[in-house]
C-alpha cells in the first residue's frame, strides 16, 4: 500500500492531485467518447424515427392537422433541411410563445459566439503564441514539461509563476497593465458590450413577437384576470361583478369565486384512486384463462378457444353467447375465479378478511358518486381569490396594469394563467400556508444544492487515478500503463459522473416547485428554472472555481483562508478557472457531441417504456404509453444557460476558440434537438407566454458578472493592477443596464401593450403614416393565419374547477373507452355567475399529484391514435 505521506513514492501526477478535476492534457480520448456516443445515438434515431412514428412523430401525428407544419420525409438525413426551413411563424403557430422563446436564446447564443470565435481566432489565438499567455501552468502538466496544452502555448517562452504563496508574499510587484494584457482588458469591455447587445436586440425582437401574438389573439385566459386580495364584504359573484363594473373599465362576462373546495377535491382524487383498482380488477379477472380444470378434450378446447373471439366489443352479446354454447360453458364460467381483495379491520387492524374485489369496488366506487353528486349541491364558503372574466382584452389589461385599491394587500390584480394550468386545490390554500411553503421548500433547496456536493465529490474522488492507487495500487498502476485508459478515467468519467448525478437533481426540485403552493403550472415550469440553475450553477461552477476541483477538503480550506485573507480568493478562483479548462471542455464536449443525440433518441424514456410496460394492467394504462412526452424547460434550459456563462468566462483565456467552437457545436446541436422535439415528438402544456426570457436574460446578467470579476481577478493575478481597475466600471455599467432593462422591459414581458391589441380597426395607425399599410398588415397578423395554439387549447373553456363539472368516468374494462355520462348542470351559486347566456363548457385538463413530467409513449405502429386522444393530455 501507499502511504499519503511518501511523496518519493508517488507519480509526478499524484503528487498534490485529490480530486477528479483534468489530469491529463490530452482531450483526445473524451473527444472519441463523445463523438462515439453522439454518433451512435444519431444513427439508431435516423433508423428507428420512420419506424417509430408514435413515438417521435406523436405530436404531429396528435395534435390539429390545421397545424400548417411540413411533413419530414423518412430519408436517413432529409429531415434535417425540412426542419432546418420551418420557421419562426410556424413554430408559433404549433408550438406557441414559450417554444419561440425558448429557441431563440440558442439562436442569440449561435450568433453571439460564432461572432466571438471569429476575434479569438483573429486576434486572440496570435496573441497568446506570441506572448505564452498561459498565466499558469497548462492543465496536467508540470514545470519543465515540454508538452503543451492543445498546441495552444509555447512553455520554452519565459515561465511566469503563478504559485499562490508567491502572489501574497509579494510586496511590491511591477505592474504588467500595458504588456499584452491590454488585450485582455480591451476585449473584457467588447465582449461584454457585445453581449449585452445581441441580448438587448433579442430582448425587443421577443417583446415585439409577444405583443403581436398575444394582441391578435382572443382566447378567454387574455381576457380574464386574477383577483386576490378581496375583503370579507365582497366575498360573492354578483359584488365582484359590481364592484369591477364600476371601475368604468368594461363589462363582465363571468366571475368565478374559488371556495374552499377541499372536501370535493378529496372525493373527486380518492374516486380516481377506487376507479384504477376497480379497472384492474376487471383487467385481472377477464385476462384468466377460462380453460382451467376443464378436460383436455380437443374439439372441447377448439370451441373453447373460438368461444371469446365472438363479440369482443359487447360485453352483454358476449356472455349471452357463452350462456347458449352449452353446460361445459357455464361449468367453465362459474369455474373462472374472481378477484379477492384483503380487509383489514379490528383492533389494530389484526384481523382480516377477503372478499370479492369486483362487487366490493364497484360498491365503494357507486357511494363515493353519490357523495361526489351531494358535494356538487353544496354551497362552499368563499376565499379571497376569485377569476374575473372581461368582455375585452382592453378591459382585462387594464384591471391588471392599475392599482384597484389604496389598502395594501387588498384587492390586487394579476394576469391569470390558462384554465387548463390553474392548479385549483392552491386556489383556496390560505396565503399564509402558501408562503411558508414557499420558503420552507427554498430554504431546503439552499441546503440541498450545497450538501449535494458531497456525495458528487465523494464519487468523483474515487474516479482519480490517485486515489484509486490508496485502495488497489496494481490497479492504478495497469491504468496508469496506457495512456488512452489513463486520460479516460482522469478526464472522461469526472464529466460523466458529474452529468449524470446532476440529471437526478431536476426531478426532485420539480416535484418540489409543485408543492410549493403556485396556483398555475406555469409558474411551477418558472420556478424549476430558477431552482435547477441555482444547483447546477453552484455546484459545477461556483464550487469547482473556488476549490479548483472536486476535493471538497480543498472548498472548505480555502473558504476558511479567504476569511483571513480576501486575497486568497480571488487569486484562488483565477488559477483555478485556467486550470479547470479540460474539465469544462469535456463538459461542453460530453453535453453537446455525446448526450444531445441521446435527448434526440429519447433514450430514458425508451428505457422506462419497458417498466412502465411491465407494469400496465389496464386499457387506461396502455392508453397512456401513446400520450407525447412532455417538454420541460426546467429540465433543458438551466444547463444551457451554464454552457452560456462557461463559454463567456473562457472566451478570452487560452484555447478560447476551442471553447467558442464546441459552443457553437451545442447551440447548434441543441437547436436542432429541441425543435425536433417542441415541434413533431413533445407537449409543452405549459402556458407561461415567454416568461422564462426575463429569466434568461437575468441569468445571462450573472454570468457576465462572473465572466467580469474573474478577468479582474486573473489580471491581479498577473500584476496587472491597472487594467484589473479598468474593468470595475464595466462591473458597475452591467449592473446599471440590469437594473435598467428591467424596469424598461419587464412589463412588456408580463402584460399586453393596450396598443398592442388589435381591433377591427384601429384608429391609432394613422399615427404611423410612414409604414406601408400592407406591411402594418402582415406583421400585425404574424401569426393569424389560422388559430392559434393557445386559442385551439382554450376554446369553449371556462375557469372552473373540475371537480364540480368533471364527468364520473365509468370503468374502462374493454379496448374503446367508456362513454361519458352527463351529470347535473353546474350550480352557479358554488362558484360561478355569468354575464351571459353561453352554458358550453369544456373541462381543461386536471393536474394529478405533484409531478408534471410524463415520460411514456408507445414503440412502433401498435398503438392507434384516437379521435378523442387530445382530452387525456
Amino acid at each position: 500500500m501507499y502511504s499519503d505521506d511518501d511523496d518519493g513514492d508517488l507519480p509526478p501526477y499524484c503528487k498534490g492531485e485529490t480530486a477528479a478535476g483534468p489530469g491529463s492534457k490530452d482531450i483526445f480520448v473524451q473527444l472519441v467518447i463523445s463523438l462515439a456516443l453522439g454518433v451512435t445515438a444519431f444513427i439508431a434515431f435516423c433508423i428507428l424515427r420512420p419506424r417509430w412514428k408514435s413515438l417521435y412523430a406523436a405530436r404531429r401525428r396528435h395534435s390539429d392537422p390545421q397545424i400548417a407544419l411540413p411533413k419530414l420525409p423518412d430519408s436517413f438525413f432529409g429531415w434535417i433541411p425540412a426542419l432546418y426551413r420551418v420557421t419562426e411563424e410556424q413554430v408559433l403557430a404549433s408550438a406557441g410563445l414559450d417554444a419561440f422563446v425558448f429557441l431563440s436564446f440558442f439562436k442569440m447564443s449561435l450568433r453571439l459566439f460564432a461572432t466571438m470565435f471569429f476575434f479569438a481566432v483573429a486576434v486572440l489565438w496570435p496573441i497568446h503564441n506570441t506572448f505564452d499567455a498561459g498565466t499558469t501552468t497548462p492543465p496536467g502538466d508540470t514545470r519543465g514539461n515540454g508538452s503543451s496544452y492543445t498546441n495552444l502555448m509555447r512553455n520554452d517562452d519565459l515561465y511566469f509563476s503563478t504559485s499562490l504563496d508567491n502572489i501574497l508574499r509579494a510586496t511590491d510587484p511591477e505592474d504588467k497593465s500595458w504588456t499584452y494584457l491590454w488585450s485582455y482588458l480591451a476585449f473584457t469591455w467588447f465582449f461584454s458590450f457585445l453581449t449585452i447587445y445581441f441580448m438587448n436586440s433579442e430582448t425587443i425582437k421577443v417583446i415585439k413577437i409577444r405583443q403581436d401574438y398575444l394582441g391578435t389573439q382572443s382566447t378567454i385566459t387574455d381576457r380574464t384576470f386574477r383577483l386576490t386580495g378581496i375583503p370579507q364584504d365582497l366575498r360573492s359573484e354578483e359584488k365582484i361583478k359590481e364592484f369591477v363594473e364600476n371601475l368604468e373599465i368594461g363589462h363582465v362576462r363571468s366571475v368565478t369565486l374559488c371556495r374552499k373546495w377541499a372536501e370535493i377535491d378529496a372525493l373527486m382524487a380518492q374516486r380516481q384512486v377506487v376507479l384504477r383498482k376497480l379497472e384492474e380488477a376487471w383487467s385481472a379477472y377477464l385476462a384468466q384463462q377460462p380453460a382451467v380444470g376443464l378436460p383436455s378434450s380437443g374439439p372441447q378446447r377448439e370451441r373453447e378457444g373460438d368461444i371469446p373471439q365472438e363479440d369482443t366489443n359487447n360485453e352483454e352479446s358476449q356472455e349471452n353467447g357463452r350462456l347458449l354454447t352449452g353446460d361445459n360453458l357455464r361449468s367453465l364460467i362459474r369455474e373462472r375465479e374472481r378477484p379477492k381483495v384483503r380487509l383489514r379491520f379490528g383492533f389494530f387492524r389484526l384481523r382480516n378478511r377477503k372478499i370479492d374485489a369486483l362487487d366490493y369496488y364497484e360498491e365503494k366506487l357507486r357511494r363515493l358518486d353519490e357523495k361526489i353528486r351531494a358535494a356538487r349541491r353544496k354551497e362552499y364558503s368563499p376565499t379571497d381569490t376569485a377569476f374575473v372574466t372581461m368582455d375585452s382584452i382592453a378591459a382585462c389589461q387594464m384591471a391588471i396594469q392599475a392599482t384597484v385599491d389604496p389598502r395594501p394587500g387588498q384587492l390586487l390584480t394579476k394576469p391569470a394563467p390558462a384554465p387548463s394550468d390553474v392548479i385549483w386545490k392552491n386556489t383556496y390554500a390560505p396565503r399564509y400556508r402558501r408562503q411558508l411553503q414557499a420558503w420552507a421548500i427554498t430554504i431546503f433547496i439552499t441546503f440541498l444544492s450545497i450538501l449535494w456536493f458531497f456525495p458528487v465529490a465523494a464519487l468523483a474522488q474515487l474516479l482519480s487515478i490517485c486515489s484509486i492507487r490508496k485502495i488497489a495500487p496494481s490497479l492504478a498502476d495497469s491504468l496508469s500503463r496506457h495512456d488512452i485508459t489513463k486520460a479516460f478515467v482522469q478526464t472522461g468519467l469526472p464529466t460523466l459522473v458529474v452529468s449524470l448525478l446532476n440529471v437526478l437533481v431536476p426531478y426532485l426540485y420539480d416535484y418540489l416547485s409543485n408543492i410549493q403552493g403556485m396556483v398555475s403550472q406555469g409558474d411551477v415550469e418558472l420556478s424549476a428554472i430558477s431552482k435547477n440553475f441555482f444547483f447546477i450553477f453552484f455546484n459545477i461552477f461556483v464550487v469547482y472555481a473556488v476549490s479548483g476541483s472536486a476535493a471538497l477538503s480543498d472548498f472548505w480550506a480555502i473558504i476558511g483562508h479567504s476569511l483571513r485573507d480576501t486575497r486568497t480568493i480571488a487569486s484562488k478562483v483565477a488559477g483555478s478557472i485556467q486550470d479547470l479548462n479540460n474539465f469544462y471542455l469535456n463538459f461542453i464536449m460530453l453535453q453537446g457531441l455525446g448526450l444531445f443525440p441521446f435527448k434526440l433518441l429519447q433514450f430514458g424514456s425508451i428505457t422506462l417504456y419497458a417498466i412502465y410496460r411491465m407494469g400496465a394492467k389496464t386499457p387506461r394504462d396502455f392508453a397512456e404509453l401513446v400520450q407525447p412526452s412532455l417538454f420541460n424547460y426546467g429540465f433543458y434550459l438551466p444547463t444551457a444557460l451554464l454552457v452560456f456563462i462557461l463559454c463567456l468566462v473562457y472566451s478570452i483565456l487560452p484555447g478560447a476558440h476551442i471553447v467558442l467552437l464546441l459552443g457553437l457545436c451545442y447551440f447548434s446541436l441543441g437547436y436542432f434537438v429541441y425543435k425536433y422535439q417542441l415541434l413533431y415528438s413533445m407537449d409543452q402544456p405549459q402556458h407561461a407566454t415567454g416568461g422564462a426570457w426575463p429569466i434568461i436574460c437575468g441569468r445571462i446578467i450573472v454570468g457576465l458578472v462572473a465572466f467580469q470579476a474573474i478577468m479582474i481577478a486573473i489580471l491581479v493575478l498577473q500584476t496587472a493592477f491597472e487594467a484589473a481597475s479598468l474593468i470595475v466600471p464595466l462591473v458597475v455599467l452591467t449592473f446599471w443596464y440590469h437594473f435598467y432593462s428591467r424596469r424598461r422591459f419587464t412589463p412588456l414581458t408580463k402584460f399586453i401593450a393596450l396598443r398592442s391589441i388589435k381591433r377591427a380597426s384601429d384608429p391609432g395607425s394613422e399615427s404611423r403614416p410612414d409604414q406601408d399599410p400592407n406591411q402594418v398588415q402582415r406583421q400585425t397578423r404574424l401569426t393569424r393565419r389560422m388559430s392559434t395554439i393557445d386559442e385551439d387549447r382554450e376554446k369553449g373553456m371556462r375557469f372552473i374547477n373540475p371537480s364540480l363539472v368533471m364527468p364520473l368516468e365509468q370503468p374502462w374494462v374493454y379496448q374503446d373507452p367508456p362513454p361519458l355520462v352527463d351529470e347535473s348542470p353546474f350550480n352557479s351559486n358554488t362558484g360561478s355567475v355569468n354575464g351571459n347566456n353561453d352554458n358550453q363548457v369544456a373541462v381543461p385538463t386536471n393536474h394529478h399529484g405533484p409531478g408534471s413530467v410524463a415520460s411514456s409513449f408507445s414503440l412502433g405502429d401498435t398503438h392507434v391514435w384516437r379521435d378523442n386522444g387530445d382530452e387525456n393530455v
